[in-house]
């Protein structure tokens, strides 16, 4: 049995361990970790990188930016791919303008191709958005339709003749290329057979979309970004210099097709990465 001296001692020893560990949990203050920095969440700190929002256009679904979203992804970007419905351009820059305001913090924003009329719209008014970026897109001013912008300049393969025009049960008339006109027109850089599954998986743009104009355009208060792809058999690279002239936007060229994210998504990625490192 131990003494009672023994006891006293030991109680005082665990009276002052008691009383070091009190004193060290009042001068190291709790540590703890955001959502953000654990799981990706969106946060409004403004070192934060910005979400980069891809678009995709006419004949094509979230799908085409694959190689372009990993590479983001990789430099760690938060990214979102909305659907774009392809039916006309104020309900598709309505449902993205929609979309945009569920979106915290900064955001950059890319189209491509018809992508570009929605992003254009969709932006108006949204103080989130800092950066516009264009890929082989349109970049329309008020009143511009697609038909136009594509005649505007020689060159164009995609016409009447290019498409294939199928009514549906609620009046509208659905427009797709003709999968034996897909690779030349839209995918000239890439495999006959790569080319011959996108044909197959496209998406139709309702033809009433052609002609429908577009509203006051987002890229006069936002700063733009263009990348040009001067092998572009569906809407000219002469069209594409035309339009980022007048929208001031920081252009890039390369020696691409229509479809320049599939063919050469790192440098997609670089111009998106442009933009985005002039966000902050």
């Amino acid at each position: 049995m131990q003494s009672p001296s023994k006891f006293l001692k030991r109680g005082k020893r665990l009276m002052l361990l008691g009383f070091a560990l009190s004193l060290t949990a009042a001068i190291v203050p709790t540590v703890t970790t955001s959502a953000s920095a654990t799981t990706g969440v969106k946060s409004d700190h403004p070192n934060v990188k910005p979400t980069v929002v891809l678009v995709h256009g006419a004949w094509a679904d979230g799908s085409s930016w694959n190689g372009v979203v990993s590479r983001l992804q990789h430099d760690g970007y938060t990214v979102d791919v909305p659907p774009n419905p392809l039916r006309g351009v104020a309900g598709d820059s309505a449902y993205l303008a929609s979309y945009l305001k569920t979106v915290a913090g900064p955001i950059v924003l890319v189209g491509h191709s018809y992508g570009g009329f929605v992003i254009t719209n969709a932006a108006a008014g949204n103080t989130n958005v800092k950066a516009l970026v264009y890929v082989n897109a349109y970049i329309p001013a008020a009143g511009d339709t697609l038909n136009g912008l594509t005649a505007q300049f020689p060159g164009s393969q995609v016409g009447p003749d290019a498409l294939n025009f199928v009514p549906s049960a609620d009046g509208v008339v659905d427009a797709y290329i003709k999968p034996a006109m897909f690779r030349s027109i839209l995918a000239n850089d890439l495999s006959a057979g790569r080319a011959a599954v996108l044909a197959a998986d496209q998406r139709p743009l309702a033809a009433s979309a052609l002609t429908e104009p577009s509203g006051t355009p987002a890229w006069a208060g936002i700063p733009s970004w263009d990348l040009i792809g001067t092998a572009d058999h569906a809407l000219p690279a002469a069209a594409q210099e035309f339009m980022a002239k007048r929208a001031r936007a920081t252009v890039t060229k390369i020696n691409a097709s229509h479809l320049s994210m599939i063919s050469h998504p790192n440098i997609v990625d670089d111009v998106i990465e442009d933009a985005a490192r002039h966000t902050s």
